[in-house]
């Protein structure tokens, strides 16, 4: 029983691991480097994340300068970021790119809550198949005759205890990034 207790909690962690990844790259009042973590560069014929080829840095609440290691990828870099649409138009300068982004409006802060919200729905949807995963353990380990029907009752409690807890945790994550998000 204790496996399919550790089983539960370690991959309902890896869901709040995403979640917070994926919330990383949500847009707040101040600028993070995170918007850029999507962004991939076509480095010698491989799509390459951005941070692989060059620095990434937030140098006030609404500039970001990226600053490649190797000065013949500054067009492709410059291309990328206008792909991936991030929310600012890249100047490039010979040598580094600049973004400066502009300050939110009430309407894209509504936006980047409704997008954080649609993360933790995933991440939810995440936890509960890991519980229906677990559950369904439990369920064989019964009817193997492995552990009594007492068990299998306490063991169905603990992992919907340990579903709850992940649950509570996924929304208290959330909550504070919209709070993050809309203060202005």
């Amino acid at each position: 029983m204790e496996k399919v207790y550790e089983f539960a909690k370690d991959h309902m962690q890896k869901s709040i691991d995403v979640l917070k990844k994926d919330l990383n790259t949500l847009r707040t009042g101040k600028v993070s480097i995170h918007v850029l973590d999507g962004v991939k560069v076509e480095y010698y014929g491989t799509p390459t994340p951005l941070n692989q080829v060059a620095n990434i840095n937030a140098v006030d609440a609404t500039t970001i300068v990226v600053q490649p290691w190797d000065k013949s990828i500054i067009k492709d870099i410059e291309k990328a970021i206008q792909e991936a649409n991030v929310g600012a138009n890249p100047n490039n300068d010979g040598d580094t790119i600049k973004m400066y982004f502009p300050p939110m409006t009430e309407e894209e802060r509504k936006k980047q809550a409704k997008k954080a919200k649609e993360f933790a729905e995933k991440a939810k949807i995440a936890i509960r198949n890991v519980r229906r995963e677990a559950n369904d353990k439990i369920k064989k380990m019964f009817k193997d005759k492995e552990i009594t029907e007492d068990d299998e009752r306490r063991g169905l409690e603990k992992v919907q205890e340990i579903t709850d807890n992940f649950i509570a945790k996924v929304d208290e994550t959330v909550n504070k990034k919209i709070d993050e998000v809309m203060k202005v």
